[in-house]
């Protein structure tokens, strides 16, 4: 049904439960290929109330319920660990990355510290080889490298959220469903008779049980930098309370007069400037990317690639040209929403080589737009919804 030919058989494994149908499957499969399955759940401290917990939220009350319930039903052993201190600092460098005009991916770095990295060190004191996830990648060790492709249900794949994970951590993490379309895992989850098989998807974010992270903003009484909004000229064409209320690329919302749909360009948040264009304005022709990490390949100083910049964007041709940890990235044809705070994921077709963090970008309306530095956390597609997708 599912196998590693790098581990043994019999080989011990966690398995990251979270709660919902991905998860369960993940941990049946490997009880059915003859893995032995200890079944972990993440408790992320954060409190969500039964109504929110039903609008596709993770990691609540009832997911460790579901956690438990699914490890009991196929005979493993579960434990409930708290990594609520981890998921703290997660939360704040979510908040501190909108204070400073970007866009946070926290679930590339849950992947890279938790899943793939705090999991991993239970693991080690628990004596099992791998974790276990229900991600929607492929993955394989070949002459001691490890490969990473694309999920074959492209519209559930979720490698791109794997760029940051160093290569030794993938090295011991299985993805069971890899190959599986999403039907087909519900389906399975049926048949084996697992509570969660109609169990709706959770969110990206799972610490935002709203989905709109600027609840979240105001529940912590973050201070906001209000301001004007400008447009590419430097024309006032509005006002706004937060620069930490837009993203870049956003379309909706900016509650600005105008004949033409407008979008968001650049934010500098100390200035309290919301800087806005049209389309062809907020197209990127170059980005800098930073804090690079590479799987499976050492890269040529310079090479071509398809570079995937956002969750749910089709991946770009460009040219990457590598110094040391950091590239600069051409793309072949102007980008649209290019979005610093974001990652940056390099494929040569399905296979994902790594990536790293836009830290800046060159844009067709803003020629010498002012770069920003750090690391990052969020996913979303800002030009359609404006908000954490």
């Amino acid at each position: 049904m599912f196998s590693a030919p790098h581990f043994p058989p019999g080989s011990r494994v966690v398995a990251a439960m979270s709660g919902g149908v991905d998860s369960s499957v993940a941990a049946w499969m490997l009880r059915e290929s003859g893995f032995e399955v200890l079944g972990l759940f993440m408790r992320n401290g954060v409190k969500v109330d039964q109504a929110e917990a039903h609008k596709k939220s993770c990691c609540s009350l009832t997911d460790a319920r579901d956690a438990r319930m699914v490890s009991a039903f196929l005979g493993l052993p579960f434990q409930a660990v708290d990594l609520s201190g981890e998921f703290g600092g997660l939360i704040e460098h979510f908040i501190s990355e909108y204070q400073r005009g970007r866009t946070p991916n926290p679930c590339a770095i849950c992947n890279r510290d938790l899943k793939m990295g705090r999991l991993l060190d239970f693991a080690d004191d628990l004596g099992a080889v791998a974790v276990a996830t229900g991600h929607y990648a492929r993955l394989e060790v070949l002459d001691g490298r490890v490969h990473l492709s694309r999920g074959v249900d492209t519209h559930k794949d979720q490698s791109y959220q794997l760029f940051s994970v160093p290569e030794p951590q993938l090295a011991r993490t299985l993805f069971p469903l890899g190959h599986l379309q999403k039907p087909k895992v519900r389906e399975m989850a049926s048949q084996a008779g697992l509570r969660t098989s109609h169990k709706a998807d959770s969110q990206e974010v799972c610490f935002v049980p709203s989905n709109d992270y600027r609840e979240l903003l105001a529940e912590r009484g973050v201070a906001l930098h209000p301001g004007s909004i400008v447009d590419s000229q430097g024309k006032k064409v509005g006002t706004h309370e937060g620069t930490e209320h837009f993203t870049v690329g956003q379309r909706r919302g900016l509650r600005v007069a105008s004949g033409r749909p407008l979008y968001v360009l650049e934010l500098l948040p100390e200035e309290g400037l919301v800087i806005i264009g049209d389309r062809e304005e907020c197209k990127a022709t170059t980005m800098i990317v930073d804090d690079l990490n590479w799987i499976g390949i050492d890269p040529e100083a310079e090479f071509e690639v398809l570079v995937q910049h956002r969750y749910h964007c089709t991946p770009a041709p460009a040219i990457v040209r590598v110094d040391g940890n950091r590239a600069s990235v051409e793309f072949k044809q102007p980008e649209m929403s290019v979005t610093p705070g974001q990652g940056a994921a390099f494929y040569w077709g399905d296979r994902l080589l790594g990536g790293g963090w836009i830290e800046s970008t060159t844009r067709l309306g803003i020629p010498d737009s002012r770069p920003t530095t750090g690391a990052a956390l969020g996913t979303g597609d800002p030009e359609s919804s404006g908000s954490q997708g």
